[in-house]
């Protein structure tokens, strides 16, 4: 299945083998950077180096049969399909003990990748996910209006509704009643095609949840468009492209992308900006590891901020489900801990759960001075 949401994220993190393993594997079989030659030798060096990574490991023999048989069919799962294959990344998540199996097709192309741990590492897609917004374009000009869902690069048509509307006409008639008889008509039919696009937008918002809206009108109906919107959309409204309802959607998606690229940009300056002004006057921030995770534990994040591709190992408390750097032992519960591969995957997990927002920033950001890893904070205890 297409990752499409952060709600398959999210189902997928609550999975624990518990006693077992779990096998994520992740692959770029983009067809446009490497030859299928060049993919099928990828493929064998990465699951041939985790074969013998598997035998030097101290596990249980039901553990390592579990995850040989993921391994196994991992490969006969891409010996199958990737000739064929056209996502540019494939992501596989199995415990064949536990019957568990779930293949992801990507957008992007991930690191090639296997982890052996408890629970689905998630991290690479929660940052995919991160890099898209759903947007809703409406188009509209007299005639009709027209709806286009753009998400992770594609387009597709919601909705289409007729206008309807009259050209302005000068009419004759005693001393010009006529003409403005004609021309409130039209008004009254051009504000009826307005209500209906700002009703149908919003209804559309309520079906979707789309993160942005663009428009694509001319500036006289721009201006009596706006004020017609609910103040759910007018937040969300974030620009204007030159299309009109008679442009393909090919084009309509050639204008959105560029506008698109430059929210998100400066979305991500904002934040970090946001960050770092609360650090410095020692408001609602954190920085650095142990911090981050302190405060992930007590609910308090709001937004998580990761530097792309950081990784550290920690330690996780099962009774109390809390994360820590280096606690052998949980200072809650007095229990022991227990060894994780990349706790910032764990931290991306806990935050998805809690309702917190992960924003992945690319190297080099602002981010590196502070820890590679930080929070704003929905309060503080």
């Amino acid at each position: 299945m297409k990752l499409l949401s952060r709600e398959q994220i999210e189902n997928l993190a609550k999975f624990r083998s518990d006693s077992l393993l779990t096998t994520s594997f992740y692959f770029d079989a983009s067809k446009t950077k490497l030859t299928k030659k060049e993919i099928k030798l990828s493929l064998k060096n990465l699951l041939n180096d985790n074969r013998n990574r598997l035998e030097a490991m101290k596990l249980s023999k039901v553990k390592r049969e579990s995850l040989f048989q993921d391994l196994k069919r991992i490969q006969e799962y891409c010996d199958q399909n990737l000739n064929s294959y056209s996502h540019a990344g494939l992501a596989i998540f199995s415990c064949s003990e536990k019957k568990f199996w779930q293949v992801y097709d990507l957008v992007n192309s991930p690191k090639n990748l296997i982890i052996f741990d408890q629970n689905p590492y998630v991290r690479p897609l929660s940052a995919i996910i991160n890099e898209y917004h759903r947007i809703c374009v409406l188009t509209l000009d007299r005639k009709e209006a027209k709806w286009y869902d753009i998400f992770m690069g594609e387009i597709s048509l919601c909705e289409s509704r007729e206008g309807d509307v009259p050209s302005k006409v000068k009419e004759g008639g005693w001393e010009g009643y006529e003409s403005k008889r004609i021309e409130r008509h039209i008004a009254s039919r051009l504000r009826n095609h307005f209500n209906m696009a700002a009703k149908l937008t919003f209804d559309l918002y309520n079906a979707k949840k789309f993160d942005w809206l663009f428009l694509g009108c001319s500036d006289e109906f721009y201006k009596d468009l706006i004020p017609l919107f609910h103040p759910y959309l007018r937040k969300r409204l974030k620009g204007r492209i030159k299309v009109k309802p008679a442009d393909s959607p090919s084009k309509i998606l050639q204008q959105a992308l560029p506008l698109k690229q430059k929210l998100k940009e400066q979305e991500r300056n904002e934040t970090l900006q946001d960050f770092v002004a609360e650090l410095n006057k020692g408001g609602l921030a954190v920085s650095g590891l142990k911090n981050t995770l302190r405060r992930l534990n007590r609910g308090e994040v709001q937004t998580l901020l990761i530097t792309r591709q950081f990784s550290k190992p920690g330690r996780y408390c099962e009774h109390c489900e809390f994360l820590f750097v280096d606690e052998a032992q949980c200072p809650s519960c007095q229990r022991k801990t227990t060894p994780q591969v990349d706790i910032i995957d764990e931290a991306v997990e806990a935050a998805i759960e809690k309702g917190s927002r992960v924003v992945h920033l690319l190297p080099p950001s602002g981010l590196q001075k502070y820890g590679d890893i930080g929070a704003l904070l929905r309060y503080k205890t």
